[in-house]
């Protein structure tokens, strides 16, 4: 049991360190979105380059702090009868949750993203718009990338509720216990 520990502090730790790092995207965004703006409405010009900029580092960011959403409970989620269960039903609601309805939607989402990544790497695909980005390819692999750092907390998630079923919630690092990772 504590190499499950281990495993779940493990994926939550390497979760914690990407939204932490691309959560820095969101100044880069704001300071790209912003130049824009100042370039179109104070100099009446423009860049096709800054405008896929900004919306590329949006996708990367929101693509790359997927897991770190979950980590963090900040996904979607109804939770009417969930909020007020005891540690076990939740546990057993999240196990149920990540092997019934999560990995297949991960694996779902890798199968189909697998060959138009790899379509877009092969003709090192850019921006369609005249004067875009190049490396669109690059931006298109963080599916890939979304779908990994899911299926990484999701394992933290399966780790956590087997802990907690087995009477080991001891184990399971104090940030990621049921209702104290707020």
């Amino acid at each position: 049991m504590k190499s499950l520990a281990f495993v779940v502090r493990l994926c939550c730790l390497l979760n914690r360190f990407l939204g932490q790092v691309f959560s820095w995207l969101t100044l880069g965004i704001v300071l790209v979105c912003f130049t824009v703006v100042v370039m179109r409405y104070v100099f009446s010009t423009g860049s096709v380059l800054m405008q896929d900029l900004y919306v590329w580092m949006n996708g990367v960011m929101f693509m790359g702090i997927a897991g770190y959403t979950l980590l963090r409970e900040g996904h979607v989620r109804v939770d009417v009868f969930y909020r007020t269960a005891p540690i076990k039903r939740k546990a057993l609601v999240d196990l149920f949750g990540c092997l019934v309805f999560l990995f297949p939607f991960i694996i779902t989402i890798s199968l189909y993203a697998y060959p138009y990544v790899a379509r877009s790497w092969r003709f090192m695909e850019g921006s369609s718009n005249y004067g875009g980005m190049p490396g669109l390819y690059v931006v298109k692999s963080f599916i890939i990338v979304f779908a990994i750092v899911v299926a990484i907390q999701a394992l933290a998630m399966i780790g956590r509720s087997i802990l907690v079923l087995a009477n080991r919630q001891e184990l399971v690092p104090e940030d990621y216990r049921y209702g104290e990772n707020v």
